[in-house]
């Protein structure tokens, strides 16, 4: 029996043993709930914070992305002294609105208003970029739910095989670094359109061009996406053998 599966059955055997001797609302989460809770904390809050604020109630965009920054801002600092660690999405998503807020002050020349859209984009592309070289891919948080699908085994099994299979780990810094490297691109191509091309042209090109670039990650992440999937059921199924044994 390999490491990776009795690191996954003791998983099982603690989610079996707490759902069988607590209180039913204190039964173990559901997986699906646990891997999308950060999701929105960390992006839906703050993105529904600035929208709600800016759009709904009026307040200014400076104002309003700095109001939304309160919850990132929090989780990250309370990860880094509580647990000693960072929080990358939160951190991810605080840094993305202090550089909308410094953008928010670039005005007149309309290239630098086309090509400041870019320097978003170039900063969640760099963040997932710098999270895989830090051996914490940042797409991870998005990716699990859906290759998980809610199943306990399967949680298990990827919780086992990230801690122990290194091909487990190169699929899935694969993966953020498909999407850092395509933000990237598009970053690239936005900021030589927004000098290179008309004005005019570069109003509904940008994005067409993030349109390109989001579908172009879906597309050739795959080739990390099927790998991952192909060894989590691999794992469960193996998880699933050795309970029946």
């Amino acid at each position: 029996m390999t490491t990776i599966t009795v690191a996954a059955e003791t998983a099982m055997s603690t989610a079996d043993t707490e759902s069988t001797t607590a209180p039913e609302a204190l039964q173990t989460p559901n997986p699906l709930k646990q891997a999308l809770l950060p999701l929105a904390v960390d992006i839906a809050v703050p993105l529904g914070a600035y929208y709600a604020l800016h759009a709904g109630l009026g307040v200014g965009t400076a104002a309003a992305l700095a109001l939304s920054s309160v919850v990132p801002a929090a989780r990250t600092i309370t990860a880094a002294v509580t647990k000693r660690k960072l929080n990358a999405l939160a951190a991810l998503m605080l840094t993305v609105n202090v550089v909308a807020i410094a953008l928010t002050f670039v005005s007149g020349n309309p290239r630098l208003m086309l090509a400041k859209d870019s320097a978003v984009s170039s900063t969640i592309a760099l963040g997932m970029l710098w999270s895989v070289r830090g051996g914490k891919p940042m797409m991870s948080a998005g990716l699990k739910p859906f290759v998980v699908k809610g199943d306990v085994r399967r949680a298990a099994a990827w919780d086992a095989l990230k801690a122990g299979s290194s091909a487990f780990r190169a699929k899935e810094n694969l993966f953020t670094a498909i999407w850092g490297a395509w933000l990237l691109a598009e970053c690239v191509a936005r900021l030589a359109g927004a000098f290179l091309l008309p004005v005019s042209t570069m109003a509904w090109l940008g994005t067409v061009v993030l349109v390109v670039a989001i579908a172009g990650a879906c597309v050739t992440g795959g080739a990390a996406v099927e790998p991952l999937e192909k060894l989590v059921e691999a794992q469960a199924a193996d998880l699933a053998s050795a309970e029946e044994r």
